[in-house]
């Protein structure tokens, strides 16, 4: 069995089809994806159908980030917010124009079965974000830094330019892992769109939703499978593009 971890999709339906169609999956393949699968390109919805009818014949654990709470939210309640319109909700809002009130409870179904962070039985934590605990999102007393924090990536990066390697000097909250897997901050940020590393922090958002790929990594041999770059999957459109990083959540 393998396990591939994919990473934030922002909409980009062309893009997930293509990188699936490349991992040649097998029946007992597990597929964890880390969230955001809205907001961004012009198919949210219909990505959120792809991947219904995909867990029903592939192994599938699916992670909720802060974009999927926005158009839950929506969905749900309603509620339609000035910072979730700008930052993709009016592409997703979009997309469900033809959709009827039972499709979209199923799509609510859909966000209630999502988890909010997975533990494997080699201690991998998969979780959208972040945690701020010492004792691990278990313990972490703000929920919202599940789908919201940075700080785990930043010091992730810090750290590792400073102790070179040494397991012994991770931060606690770093050992309480073997390895751990986040999307949310797209290393598109950082000038690249392939996977980055940082201590035992794997970071698979590699920007599919402005000028990046959508990626997958087997979390064996850290070969990572990418799709095209997304924008020239959606030629016509600006995905998350026309917002400058600084403002960009």
């Amino acid at each position: 069995m393998r396990t591939f971890v994919i990473g934030d999709i922002h909409g980009g339906l062309k893009a997930l089809k293509q990188l699936i169609s490349k991992l040649n999956l097998e029946e007992q393949d597990l597929l964890i994806f880390l969230g955001d699968y809205v907001d961004g390109w012009s198919e949210s919805a219909q990505v959120l159908d792809y991947l219904i009818n995909l867990r029903k014949k592939q192994n599938c654990i699916f992670i909720k980030g802060n974009h999927d709470q926005y158009c839950e939210n929506w969905l749900r309640k309603g509620i339609k917010n000035e910072k979730w319109l700008i930052h993709g909700g009016y592409s997703t809002i979009e997309s469900y124009k033809d959709y009827s009130e039972e499709k979209i409870k199923v799509h609510l179904k859909f966000f209630d079965d999502m988890v909010i962070y997975h533990i494997d039985s080699n201690n991998r934590l998969f979780i959208h974000a972040g945690y701020t605990s010492d004792s691990g999102p278990q313990g972490e007393i703000y929920d919202s830094n599940y789908k919201w924090d940075r700080t785990l990536w930043e010091m992730a990066l810090m750290m590792d330019k400073k102790i070179r390697g040494n397991p012994e000097l991770y931060p606690k909250r770093f050992k309480l892992f073997s390895e751990i897997y986040i999307g949310h901050t797209p290393t598109t940020r950082y000038n690249t769109n392939i996977p980055m590393n940082g201590c035992n922090v794997w970071n698979i958002d590699t920007g599919a939703a402005f000028t990046g790929r959508l990626t997958a990594i087997n979390v064996e041999t850290k070969e990572y499978i990418q799709s095209d770059i997304v924008q020239k999957m959606y030629p016509k459109e600006k995905g998350r593009n026309s917002l400058p990083y600084s403002i960009v959540n």
